[in-house]
């Protein structure tokens, strides 16, 4: 299954569903925190790289199935 390109405001969206929640933004990063996962920083971006949204899901112990499920 491949991973669709999607935005910094999609990925905020879709993990936020999972209990992640926004805590602050430096410039065009935004801070995610969680009440039990690690800390995510989510890119602000129109079109997220591929490498780095995989990188954020692997932080936040999800598969790209779950996710594309989340989107």
């Amino acid at each position: 299954m491949k991973l669709p390109v999607v935005s910094g405001k999609e990925t905020i969206k879709a993990l936020s569903k999972i209990g992640y929640y926004i805590r602050d933004q430096k410039g065009s990063h935004v801070h995610m925190r969680h009440p039990i996962k690690r800390p995510l920083t989510v890119p602000m971006h129109n079109e997220i790289d591929r490498g780095t949204l995989r990188a954020i899901l692997k932080a936040a112990e999800i598969s790209e199935k779950e996710f594309i499920e989340l989107l």
